[in-house]
Parts: C-alpha cells; structure tokens; sequence
C-alpha cells in the first residue's frame, strides 16, 4: 500500500515544531502489547512498544518520531487535544482514549440509549480535552418520533449540533461530511450498541460486522474490542471506540463549566460569591434552572473535585475527617458525663 502524505494525516505546524534530528515522524492508528501500528509517507508499519513509549504514555491518534536507521520509535509529540476519562476501577490513574481529535462525534441512539445525564458526561470529556462535540442520535429511522429526542437534546444541551439520522442511509456520509475532510480527525464515543460500527461503516466504506440489537434494552451488543484509527471516504481519519460502560471525569473543570455555561452565568449573579444555589438569600440560579438539571452539576462538579485528588491529597481528606469525628466522639462523651 502506498503512503501518505503528513497533511492527510493531520499533520500541522504544532507538530512539525517539534521534529529534530532528522526523525521520521508516524501517527499511531492502533496500540497492542508488543506493538503500535502506524500511518506514514511509507504506508502502514509495525513499530515496537517500547518502553520509552510506555513511559510516556501512547495513544491512538499520537504522533511519534521514529529513529529511520533503527525503526524504533523513540518519543511521542505533544499533543493538540487528548481525550482521557479517570480508571473505573482505582480512580486514581487517567485512560486515555484518543488524541489529536478534531471533532468527537457522541452517538446515542432514539430509544432507551437515550441519557441526558450521560451525555453531559462525554460533552464535558470532549471540551476538557479540547475537541469539538457533535451529537450524533442514531436509528432515527427505528423511532415513532425521532425529532422529540432531538429536541431535547437541543434543550438539554444548548448551542450542541445534533443530527439524528439513520446511520444505514445512503446521505449520512453527506451529512457528516463538514467534519470529515482531509487533514481532520473525528472519534465515536458511545455506549454499546448505539450503532458506533455501522457509522464507521458509513463513514469509511468498510464493512466491519454488527450484532443483532437485544429487544430487552433496545441495544445492541458491540463488536468494536480496541480502539483504532481508519481513513474516511471524505479523506480524513475515525477513530472508533469500545463501548463504555462508565465515564468518571477527573480534572475536568473547565469541561463542566462550558457544558453547564447557562448555571456559570448565572451564578455570577448571586449575592453571595459561595452561593450553593439551595436555600441563600439572593440566588440567581435556583428557580431559573430546572432542578434536575442543576441536580446534575452539582454532582459532576462534586465528583470532579474529589476525582481530582491526589492519593496523598485523599489521605489527607480523609486524615483530617477522622481526627473531627474523633474529637466530636470525645466531646459527646464529655457532655454525657457531666450530665451524670
């Protein structure tokens, strides 16, 4: 196969910047074990984990700079936008998920998929990391009304561009193109079977298998086990993704703050600078935005804050909250023991 050239892969000034030493830079399409692959003016290539890579920390959509007289790749550039959400399981370390991304389609589905709660979870990921959000509903041709799930999603999340389509129609690639040219980078991000491998499908004319959608939950049971990076038809590049059965934000402050803008704003304007938009004289926020709606954000912001800490950080939360219980317990026994 031949190559590319470094503008179809997305190759900038930003980058170029950082090239030296005559290296060879490459763009990382796939991550296994042992092994990256590649994209460069050579074509695809195989080029060895090492652990200058592992050190660093190497995703799908990264450039690297490669030695030419060793193929090894020695270091990876620094990047424009990296999407990355904080591990399920310890909550401590970050995942990360794509880099150099452009534009991050969120595709949800018009049925039971359907979380506005969720999505205010990837839209904040997406700004945080520095891509551009779009939400694409799928199986809008399965829906007895397709536009009400619109709607909301355009209430729900304002100034978001949404496009509920039938990924399977043949002007969906039409639709989706202004995001799609050359040089320019797009992921999916979704959970399982919301029709995340039929638009890669659409979006790049190949033909990776799909599963039948279970009646039980009106989802499908996805197909796409890593992530990996394909060419578009209108010449740019797709990242796709597994489904994600959670999304924990860390360090994601300025994410929440341009998703939930509209409370930004207005909390501005509250009397007191601490204002918790409960019950404090002079609020602006509370009766204005719609209570489960500010519900939300108090939760995002909450588990952002303590998502955020270090572990000596959270020691030392915790250290704290135990010497106050301590010293309350003492004080209750002492008030006990005066009244006998």
């Amino acid at each position: 196969m031949s190559g590319y050239t470094l503008a179809e892969l997305g190759w900038t000034a930003h980058f170029a910047a950082q090239v030296h030493d005559d290296l060879t830079p490459q763009r990382v399409s796939d991550i296994h074990k042992s092994f990256i692959g590649t994209l460069g003016e050579n074509g695809p290539e195989r080029l060895n984990m090492t652990l200058d890579l592992v050190e660093q920390g190497v995703t799908v959509g990264d450039w690297v700079l490669k030695d030419p007289e060793t193929n090894q790749p020695l270091e990876v550039l620094a990047r424009q936008t990296l999407l990355k959400r904080r591990n399920a399981r310890t909550n401590m370390d970050d995942q990360l998920i794509a880099a150099n991304v452009d534009t991050l389609f969120v595709v949800s589905s018009c049925n039971k998929d359907f979380n506005v709660a969720r999505l205010e979870r990837y839209f904040a990921l997406a700004h945080q990391g520095g891509a551009a959000p779009v939400l694409i509903l799928t199986k809008a041709d399965l829906a007895d009304d397709p536009r009400s799930y619109e709607a909301e999603a355009r209430r729900s999340l304002p100034g978001v561009a949404v496009f509920a389509l039938d990924a399977l129609a043949a002007d969906t690639p039409e639709i989706l193109k202004p995001y799609c040219g050359m040089g320019q980078t797009v992921a999916l991000l979704g959970t399982s079977g919301v029709g995340k491998t039929t638009l890669t499908n659409a979006l790049t004319g190949l033909n990776q298998l799909t599963q039948d959608i279970r009646s039980s939950d009106a989802r499908g049971r996805h197909t796409t086990t890593a992530r990996s990076m394909h060419q578009m038809q209108a010449g740019g590049w797709l990242i796709d993704t597994p489904g994600m059965r959670a999304l924990r934000l860390a360090d994601a402050r300025e994410g929440l703050e341009a998703v939930f803008a509209d409370i930004e704003e207005l909390a501005a304007q509250c009397r007191f600078n601490d204002c918790a938009h409960e019950s404090e004289p002079g609020c602006a926020v509370r009766g204005v935005v719609e209570p489960d709606r500010l519900m939300r954000w108090r939760k995002l912001m909450h588990e952002d804050t303590y998502g955020s800490e270090t572990i000596v950080e959270s020691r030392e939360r915790y250290r704290q909250l135990g010497k106050l219980h301590a010293g309350g317990k003492t004080r209750g026994q002492a008030k006990r023991k005066t009244r006998t």
